[in-house]
């Protein structure tokens, strides 16, 4: 169910576009207006977000850890899996944030004929997730040169490496490629799965379409469909300094494609991809395990009754005995 609500959803936006500026002519309204209200909407969610993350009180340490604490001096400390200084947090917090450290380690829990327990890989999940979210921020990246003019020359090498395997004009760019490939293996995972497909609800299927729909939206606008790429500059460079223009024949398709980044940027901050902020928020992640070495005590505790283990024992010692339990007092 959540899948088929998702996909209509999606097309529901497409149909929205083409409707609004091949019939009643909305240009401004789908390459301004709509695009304004987005990243408004987006930077005030992620604000909105981050300060209600941080007023939330961590009266003590809830670190995840995967390996040996600090102890005794002649126990091996595991310094990543289980840092106990901020420099420790810092290298663990790089692996995860950029090498996704925890879903490599990661296994699969099966049960076989027997039945029988067993434990496989998931390193095709690893790879999967690790290449849609690089090549994603790729791409983020390469279209700031919509946006600038001149063009920086780091943006500059980085396209001229992605488009290193050129086949034919335009150029081809390999991270558009892995982009959906990835996009789409993270699909079917959810829908092949029993296990995945049974937990999976419409808010994992809806960013999954949408955001396969912006790629291949932009896919279709930059090797198949006709476009005005100096009209898109033009509106871009308009949009960045305030100062937007609507050119004519751009395109449809490139409408359609800023809408839907556009519903993207809307649906981020209230949604499970808040994660792109909430990792570095997560007490579980950013505090150094040092529960062994410190007394962490809870400022906002009060005073409260308690029924010490002797008051116990007085009021059952003779039940106790004649259980059998042993009683520290005769």
């Amino acid at each position: 169910m959540g899948l088929l609500f998702s996909f209509f959803t999606v097309v529901a936006l497409v149909l929205m576009v083409l409707i609004g500026v091949k019939a009643a002519h909305l240009h401004y309204l789908f390459g301004v207006i709509i695009p304004y209200m987005a990243f408004l909407a987006f930077i005030a969610g992620i604000v909105y977000r981050v300060v209600q993350w941080g007023r939330i009180p961590v009266p003590f340490r809830i670190p995840t850890t995967a390996g040996q604490e600090k102890s005794l001096p002649w126990i091996k400390q595991n310094k990543i899996d289980n840092p106990s200084t901020s420099l420790g947090v810092i290298i663990r917090m790089a692996l995860e944030v950029l090498l996704f450290r925890s879903l490599f380690r990661n296994t699969r829990t099966e049960l076989r004929d027997g039945p029988k327990i067993s434990y496989g890989s998931t390193k095709w999940l690893w790879a999967a997730g690790l290449a849609f979210h690089w090549t994603f921020l790729i791409i983020l990246m390469r279209h700031f040169r919509l946006f600038l003019d001149p063009v920086p020359l780091p943006i500059a090498i980085m396209e001229s490496l992605d488009g290193f395997f050129q086949v034919g004009a335009p150029v081809l760019y390999l991270t558009d490629l892995i982009f959906l490939g990835a996009v789409t293996f993270l699909f079917l995972r959810r829908v092949i799965i029993p296990q995945v497909r049974y937990i999976s609800l419409a808010a994992d299927f809806f960013p999954l379409f949408l955001i396969g729909a912006i790629g291949t939206s932009g896919v279709l606008m930059r090797y198949f469909l006709k476009t005005d790429v100096v009209g898109i500059k033009e509106l871009t460079i308009g949009l960045a300094t305030f100062s937007p223009t609507v050119p004519q024949g751009i395109g449809t398709i490139f409408y359609v494609h800023l809408f839907l980044v556009s519903a993207l940027f809307v649906y981020i901050p209230m949604s499970k991809l808040m994660h792109l902020a909430g990792v570095f928020l997560s007490p579980t992640r950013n505090l150094a395990n040092t529960n062994r070495a410190v007394m962490h005590v809870n400022p906002w505790n009060y005073p409260v009754k308690v029924h010490t283990y002797a008051e116990y024992e007085d009021d059952f010692r003779e039940k106790m005995k004649a259980a059998g339990l042993p009683v520290e007092k005769e």
